[in-house]
């Protein structure tokens, strides 16, 4: 491996990546996001955090690997086994909550509360509710969504979804977005 594709891994990886593979879990976020995910995270000292769509932590590892010491993540997923995998490797950090709910109900029930980052890897956050999520959002704060370049396990007719989120977005006043044609297909919105 070259330097700029040897990236140094949170220790939990290892153990998550074991577990989700005899799962047979194979919808885990790109290394490449992960590891921006932890320098986006970084950024913000003390920050509070929402990522959407749990899955079995291999992204929240990432992040939490990136925070300071008073930040908090809330990590949100609707089925209990991936959790359970989640929650093996990373559930005694004190600086994560771990939610199994459902992704609408619990974006309404977040209302009035304010993040500085939001990771939505998931229909709701991203497909559903993306106006009550990016409101979700502090000045300055930072909306990643992956996996908007062509992916192998997209369903038929999801290009359109794809294309009317990007157009939301880019249509979104308070907000200024970059769009990378880099790993899944990444975007960031940040809310002025």
């Amino acid at each position: 491996m070259d330097e700029m594709t040897n990236i140094c891994e949170p220790s939990a990886i290892k153990g998550i990546s074991h577990d989700t593979e005899a799962h047979g879990f194979g919808m885990c976020s790109n290394t490449l996001v992960c590891s921006f995910l932890r320098t986006l995270v970084a950024s913000k000292p003390n920050g509070k955090f929402l990522e959407l769509g749990s899955g079995t932590g291999l992204s929240t590892a990432w992040i939490l690997d990136g925070m300071s010491r008073n930040a908090q993540l809330t990590t949100i997923d609707n089925t209990p086994d991936l959790l359970n995998i989640l929650r093996a490797h990373l559930g005694l950090d004190n600086q994560l909550t771990v939610v199994c709910a459902d992704g609408d109900e619990y974006i309404h029930e977040l209302k009035g509360k304010q993040f500085d980052l939001i990771f939505a890897d998931t229909w709701p956050g991203k497909y559903r509710l993306l106006p009550e999520t990016l409101d979700l959002l502090n000045p300055g704060g930072l909306y990643i969504i992956d996996d908007m370049l062509h992916q192998p396990n997209w369903p038929e007719g999801h290009e359109e979804k794809v294309s009317a989120l990007i157009t939301f977005l880019e249509s979104s006043p308070g907000f200024k977005i970059t769009k990378m044609a880099w790993a899944s297909g990444v975007i960031v919105a940040t809310k002025v």
